[in-house]
Parts: C-alpha cells; structure tokens; sequence
C-alpha cells in the first residue's frame, strides 16, 4: 500500500550494522536463519511485516507467526518478513539515528510493507506494540493513518477481545489465521490492482464486508451513565453486526511449518515443534484457549508422521515437542509416541508433551515418551487444591487419581513430578488453597513409600487466576493482588513449616499484581486503549518481563485516566459482572452461545460438572452449528511403521509408509 519510492524499502542495514557492538545480543537482529525467506521485493505485489511483540527468544519460535510466514510466503507475488520487539538498549539507539522498526529477513522498514500484523498470545504485548509503530513511523492511532500506511492487523488468542487496542489497530482477525491471511492477501491485492480506489477507507470496507475481518473503526460503542456499555453498533451501512471467527477444518491439509525456522541465538524452545491437535472440549472453564479453539480437529498419525519426518530433515533438532492443549487427549496418541519412538531410536531424538492431564498419563506413554530422550520431570496440571475447587473449575481430577498417577511415576524411576494450580479461582477461600499443600506431602509421602527413597521431589507451581472473554468465568470477580499475595503467603508458610515433607517440596508462584494488570487488559473496553498509551508514553516496555514490568507504573496511569471516565481498576477487575451487562467482545462471535456460558457459569456456582462432549452427547455450547464445524476425530486405524532403514534401497515409490 506505501509509495513504492525505492528509498523507503531499502535495507537499513548499513546504519544498524554500526549500532550492534553497543547492544547485547546482536545476532538477535541479524536474520538468515535456517530456513528463512528472501523474496525479490519487486516481484511481489502484496508484503506482509508480521510481529510476535516480545524479543526475538521468545517470538521465533512461535508457532503462529511461522505458520503464517511460511503460509504466506508460498504464495506466487506475495512476500513475509518478521520482526520483534528490540530491546530498550537498542530501541534508544534507533532513535538517535534515526533507524526505523525493521524485519529481520531483509532489513526493511516496516512502514514499507502492506500489511503489518501481530500475533498476541497474551494482553501484555499490547506496550510494545505501541514501541515497534512508533519506531516504524506508523502513527500509534489508526484514525491519523494515511495511504502511505501499512494495514495494522492484531491475530492470536488476546485478538478474540481486541477493544482495549481498538485505537491503535485497524483490523482484527479472530480464529485459525491460515485461510484468512490469503483471503486478506486476495482483497488487497484487488484494490492495489485496481490503483487503490477510494484510499485507505475502501480496503478496509471490502475486508469488513466479509464479515470474518473485524475494523473496530466501523463500530461505535455506546456507554450507559454507570459506565457501563449500552450497545455496540456499526457506524457504516454494509457492515456486519457481528464478527465470526475464522476455523481451519482439515488439518492434513495445512502441514506447517514444513520448513520450521531454526534460531540463530538461544531461545526459550530449541525444538521442532508440531501441532498434533487443535481445539479442546474437556470444558475446564477457566481456559480460553479450550473454549476458543472449539471444535477439537486432529490431526492424522500419518499427517503427524510425515511433518515429524520433513521437520526434523529440514532442521536438524534433537527433540519433538507434541503440541497441542492436552496432547494426551490425541486418540491415537499411544501409536504416536511409540511409532515416533521406534522410528528415531537410532538418531536419539526425543519427545516432549508440555503437559500432561493425571487421567489421559500412562506410564507406557511416558516411557516412549523418554525413550531416546532424556528423563525430565513430569508436570501435572490439577490447577484446583481442593476437590470442592476441580469441581467448580470443571478439572474432573480427584486427588486419589493424582496419588495413583504420581505413584505409578516414582515406582517407575521418575524422581521429579512438577504440579501446577491457580490461585484465585471463583468461589476459592484460604482452604481451598491450603489444600494444596496437603496434596503435595501426599504426594511426597506415596513417591517415598513406593521408590524406596528420600531423593525425590515436587514442585508446586502457582499462577493467579485471570478471568478471560469467551469463558464461563468472564462474569466472575477477581481476586485482588493484595488477597492473592496474602492466600500464597499461608500456602508458603504450610509448606515450609512441615518438618517431615517441606524440604521435598518446591514452590514458585507469581505475586498477585502482573494478574490484576492482565485482567483489566484482557476484560476491558476501549476506554483502556488511554490507559495503554499513557502507560507507553512513561516508558512502559516488556510488561510479559517480571524484570520490566510497573504495576505502579499500570495504576498511576489508570488512576489519572479511568476517572475520567467514571470507572476505575477495581471496576473492570475485582467487580463480578451480571447477565444483562453488554460485554466488550459480544459483537465478536466465538462460536459459543452466550446463554450455555452462562449455564455453565451457574453450574461453576453449584459445583456441577459437566463431562467432554466428544465422548458424550453435545451439550449445546453452539459452535459446530454455527460455525457449521464439527469434532473431528480418529482413530485411523494406521500405525507408523519405521521407515526405509538407513542406506537401504527405498521401497517402490519412494517412501515405505
């Protein structure tokens, strides 16, 4: 969409070369990773800049942004670049010398692209942002962007409630971005062909009539005296009341990354990645993602099989990662682990789970798991202390399962077990959260009993509750930072006041006061959009960076803001919403019907559990009729047979699946 003058797309290298000695890890902003892209500039016709807004470590290897690159970069006249946070030691330079926000494939201006989009896994992203438009020269609001402009487009799980950003972003995609980014790439490159007809404004109107782009610029919100919202509507004839998310229904069909992006400098995950799984319907009720993803789509043993194969070809990693939001849950996935198990015995690649649910693990499972790798701990996600708890969250987990599950652990010669829970969850009192402890000396005192052995150790990991859109908990109140603090205090003291277990146990947890500021990001309207920029204006970078992160910083930029408005923190946070509140994000369809949210948010206040619809009857949440989707399951039937032995000749055709 910019003026094509050939000055505003050249590399900027030359200038950053000079400033990388004075930085701390210069080769984060060098690119030419293994398996990065360089197309011709001039032999595409629609660019895209795409951001995962964190440093490099944790963005490359996000798997979203390198689905999306590599999605995109296949495509005839069509180019990708990335680009990440730069760090406040860099970032000052760039304004002394005038370098803009650059990708890291060719070293372009961001500003140059048509495209530029962000990919938020979390609302703490939202400041830098706000950094990488600024240092691009992109104005930070939407309404002050002209032609010259690229497209400022937000993607990922926080997009599901992109209104606190709603100044600053001119379009939203909620959902499975596959589709989309090419269904985007075909409009604008009509109205490019076209010479651009009726500006900035025409672009944005076609991509807002499909109804599965949301531009918060067409939509007017409406507030009722108590500062609540009265209603939101659109500004513009032909534009869609609601939004609807995007769903990718076969996932063999979308076998990315094939090439996956391997890192020059150390980052979080040095591992091949794939995604095994998409979508969750076990229903725990404080999970977004679990409820956003819906329906649950799997991916085939031979689909998984062949993008392990070609991954790790491409890559040279030593190590698996099955991802999905409860790997366990995959119906084949004893065939999966062991097939990939037995077919890289010889090359000791290993295999990882991020976690495992206590009732989907078996130790057949966690052996083929640790075959060729090394054995790590286990960790275990009950969330709930107290049985009262998992059945108000919907985590059907009882502690004699936990007991049996850990037990059968330790017997088999794992010595490390890594339990993690929230604090903070609705209806939860100071028992509730005691309780933890109790479960975490039983746990000691089975694994002692059933090892042999004093050597072993748990490690309870506690994260603040945040309630999130599109959940059966985005009615309900959070708990203060100051009574969080206090419940994780008492939990603390418990467990080291135990003569006999205490030392067996760790403890990490997280202070209540990032949760209070994820809340009012992750519920808010787009009266927190001034709360975000103030925020920024004081310097505010990072916030996902425990060392970067102000929560005085956040409150004294709420508290000058909010009240002019008639809100404040405690308002969008620690305040229990009602049936006849407008919520933000009701205009951004999801798929699951307000009405059974609020059934199951009753059913959370009644202890009621409610069982996985893909194993049991539907229970109505709304998405496969409306989204016209449905569950997708195996099993196949297929096994993984090794393949061809090395050196050997290959069987007819090629491969011997």
């Amino acid at each position: 969409m910019p003026a094509e003058a050939a000055a505003v797309t050249e590399s900027v290298f030359p200038q950053l070369e000079a400033l990388l000695p004075h930085v701390q890890k210069p080769i984060q902003y060098v690119g030419g990773e293994l398996n990065s892209t360089v197309k011709p500039w001039e032999s595409c016709d629609v660019r895209w800049s795409l951001m995962y807004p964190d440093a490099y470590e944790v963005g490359l290897p996000n798997q979203g942004v390198m689905i999306l690159y590599e999605v995109l970069n296949e495509q005839e006249g069509v180019l990708a670049e990335r680009t990440y946070s730069v760090w406040p030691d860099l970032e000052a330079l760039m304004r002394e010398h005038g370098v803009p926000q650059f990708t890291v494939d060719s070293h372009r201006p961001v500003r140059a692209f048509d495209v530029f989009g962000l990919s938020f896994s979390t609302e703490l992203g939202y400041t830098n942002m706000l950094t990488a438009l600024d240092l691009a020269g992109i104005p930070l609001e939407s309404k002050d962007r002209t032609i010259d402009d690229p497209i400022v487009l937000a993607g990922g799980h926080a997009a599901f409630n992109p209104e606190p950003i709603a100044d600053f972003i001119d379009a939203a995609i909620i959902g499975d971005g596959e589709q989309a980014v090419l269904d985007m790439t075909k409009i604008i490159r009509e109205w490019k062909s076209e010479g651009c007809p009726g500006g900035r404004e025409e672009v944005l109107f076609r991509l807002a009539k499909t109804g599965s782009v949301y531009i918060p610029a067409f939509y007017d919100v409406e507030y009722l005296p108590d500062g609540r919202i009265a209603r939101v509507v659109p500004n513009k004839s032909g534009v869609p009341w609601r939004v609807s998310k995007h769903t990718v229904m076969d996932l063999d069909e979308w076998p990315y990354p094939k090439q996956p992006l391997v890192p020059l400098a150390e980052t979080v995950h040095e591992r091949m990645s794939v995604e095994i799984f998409r979508g969750c319907t076990r229903g725990c009720r404080f999970c977004q993602a679990g409820m956003i993803t819906r329906p649950v789509r799997e991916r085939s043993i031979t689909g998984i099989g062949d993008m392990v194969e070609k991954g790790l070809k491409a890559t040279g990693f030593e190590e698996v990662g099955l991802l999905s939001l409860s790997s366990a849950d995959h119906s084949e996935i004893g065939d999966i682990a062991k097939g990939l198990a037995d077919r890289y015995e010889e090359d000791k690649i290993g295999l990882s789970l991020p976690s495992t649910r206590v009732d989907a693990f078996n130790v057949d499972l966690a052996n083929e798991l640790t075959r060729n790798g090394r054995r790590s701990g286990l960790t275990f996600a009950p969330e709930g202390g107290s049985e009262r708890m998992r059945k108000v969250i919907n985590k059907m987990v009882s502690e004699e399962d936990l007991i049996r599950t850990v037990a059968t652990a330790y017997g088999n010669g794992w010595r490390q077990v890594k339990l993690y829970f929230m604090c903070g969850l609705p209806t939860e009192t100071d028992e509730d959260v005691l309780q933890i402890a109790d479960m975490a000396m039983n746990v000691i005192a089975k694994g002692r009993e059933v090892s042999r052995s004093n050597d072993i150790r748990c490690t309870v990991s506690i994260g603040g509750f945040v309630p999130k859109p599109h959940t059966p908990f985005q009615w309900a109140p959070q708990l203060s930072a100051e009574e969080t603090d206090a419940r994780l205090e008492k939990l603390r003291d418990k467990i080291r006041g135990d003569k006999k277990y205490g030392r067996s146990i760790g403890f990490r947890y997280h202070d209540g006061k990032p949760g209070i500021v994820e809340g009012l990001l992750s519920r808010g309207d787009r009266r927190i959009g001034a709360v975000i920029r103030a925020v920024y204006d004081d310097g505010g970078r990072f916030d996902g960076w425990r060392e970067h992160f102000s929560y005085d910083r956040w409150m004294s930029c709420a508290d000058k803001v909010l009240p002019g408005f008639g809100v404040d923190v405690d308002w969008y946070t620690t305040r229990e919403k009602t049936y006849e509140e407008v919520l933000p994000w009701d205009h951004l369809d999801s798929g699951l019907d307000k009405d059974w949210l609020w059934e199951d948010w009753q059913d959370a206040l009644d202890e009621t559990e409610v069982e996985d619809c893909r194993w049991t009857p539907c229970f109505d949440c709304g998405v496969c009729p409306q989204m016209d989707t449905q569950i997708q399951i195996g099993p196949t039937g297929k096994k993984l047979l090794p393949l061809t032995v090395k050196n050997a000749a290959p069987a007819p055709g090629g491969h011997s699946h």
